[in-house]
Order: structure tokens, then sequence, then C-alpha cells
């Protein structure tokens, strides 16, 4: 494909192993890359693609889907406007049940994966969290497989603190048997709880509590999004146009090489070894 020319976006999609991979001979070859999250299985690992990025004159994605959720894209919105105050926290949980057979899939394979479910569906919520509060200075957590007979995590437990002290709790779970998302961002001046994600896990709802004057039980308003679910299609969009204004994209290969960090972090204090 690469040796053709009429590809002018590649979208690298494939296991984690090999992202790193794909996206460098798609980078070298002059084309824009939108490559799916972690972008590699290690910092070490995605070190040569920012460094080929950084040389060629193209743009370079990462998808962190779940920036692009109405939800989530009303709460920076309000945020950005002041509703919420100076923020404080934010916690989050998000987790499946795995399926019949998971122990057998790709996502269990170290070589293939680099990680379990802290890399999986930790990522995205490590870079929300970023996304609201900024970089973390402290990183502490564990990882352990308490169900899935699999040489990866089933459980990451997290808590970050900015140079601010801002803090993010966050759980991911591959035993979460109802499956789950609950976001939530905690300001001086009210609360925001966006919840699932459409699907098996529930209508996505973003719920605004306005602490009052007098405290108490807060002014509330809710919205709901029960349509289908187009964060890739408003991501891509996006991407094309960073693409058409030069533009560095918002989620990019630093963010992605943030989230590894954090990751690797608590992998090196659990005695988890098992990315390149």
């Amino acid at each position: 494909m690469l040796a053709t020319e009429d590809a002018d976006i590649v979208i690298v999609a494939t296991t984690n192993n090999v992202l790193a991979e794909a996206a460098m001979a798609a980078v070298q070859s002059g084309r824009h890359v939108l490559v799916e999250k972690p972008a590699a299985r290690s910092e070490r690992e995605l070190a040569p693609l920012i460094e080929a990025a950084r040389h060629a004159d193209v743009r370079v994605r990462v998808g962190f889907n779940h920036r692009y959720h109405p939800g989530l894209l009303k709460a920076r919105e309000l945020c950005d406007a002041g509703a919420l105050g100076q923020l404080m926290f934010v916690r989050g949980r998000y987790g499946h049940g795995g399926r019949l057979g998971y122990e057998n899939e790709w996502r269990a394979d170290p070589e293939l994966a680099g990680g379990g479910e802290l890399l999986d569906q930790g990522a995205h919520v490590i870079d929300l969290a970023r996304w609201f509060l900024g970089d973390f200075e402290e990183v502490t957590g564990f990882a352990h497989t308490y169900f899935w007979p699999m040489l990866v995590e089933d459980n990451g437990f997290l808590l970050l603190k900015t140079p601010g002290q801002e803090a993010a709790f966050l759980h991911v779970s591959c035993t979460e048997w109802k499956n789950l998302f609950s976001f939530e961002i905690y300001g001086r001046k009210a609360k925001l709880h966006v919840e699932g994600l459409g699907g098996s896990y529930g209508v996505e709802r973003l719920s605004y509590y306005k602490m009052l004057p007098e405290m108490g039980p807060p002014e509330t308003r809710i919205w709901e999004y029960p349509g289908a679910d187009l964060s890739w299609q408003v991501e891509f969009s996006e991407f094309t146009e960073d693409i058409r204004l030069n533009r560095a994209p918002a989620a990019g290969l630093e963010d992605a090489r943030a989230v590894l960090s954090v990751v690797e972090k608590v992998y090196r204090e659990s005695g988890y070894d098992h990315h390149p």
C-alpha cells in the first residue's frame, strides 16, 4: 500500500506489538498517520516514532477517541467555560467482564499486547484524566491478575497527582461483570459525571451538579446521548482538519508517551515486566 501514490492518510489499527512499526513505515513514506492507542507497547518502543515524526512533514494522531464522545466533549466545554471553578480531582472507573476464552485472545498475550487491562482500557482513562487535569508528577498504583488465567493483569488501580496536587483516582478492570464507564470531575463550584458509552455500557449521560450558596442538594442538569457512537468519525474529521491547517493533533504521540510512562511506573511497582 505504501508503495502506491494513492494513500494520503494511513490508519494503523493492529495488535499493539506492530503499532509503532507500522506507523513508522507510514511516517517514513511521507503519509499522515492515525495510530490506535496506545501507539506502542512501551516508551522505549515509541521513542523512535516520535523522533521520526519530528523530522517528517506529516501529522500523527493517536486514537484516544474517548475525548470525542459527546458527554466528554460537553464536559470539557463546561470546564473550559469555568462552570466547575478550579478543578480538584477526577475519579474514573472503566471495565468489562471479558468473555469465554478471553484468556486466549491477543490482549492476554504479553508479547502481542505489551500489557493487560491497564494498557488497554486504562490508556483511555489516563488520557482523559490528563486532558482535564494536566501532567502527573506523582504516580502510584497497583496491577494484579485476580481472575483470568493469563500473564497480564486483569485489574489496575491508580492514584495520580499533578504538581498542583490535583488528583486522579482510577480503576480499570476486566472482571467488571456488568460493563461500566464512569468518569467524575470535581471542581470547587460543581461536579460533572459522565457515564455510559452506548451499547453494553448503557446510554451515554452527562450530569451537572452545581453547588448552591447554601450548599445542600445541588442544582442538577442532565444531558443524554442515546444515538450511535460517532466518536471515531468526529476524531477522524478533526484529524483531516489538523492536516488541512498544518496543526499539531490535539491527541498526539507525546500524549501516548505520557500514558505509557504512567502505565510502566505501575508495572514496575507491581512486579510486572511483560512489556518490551
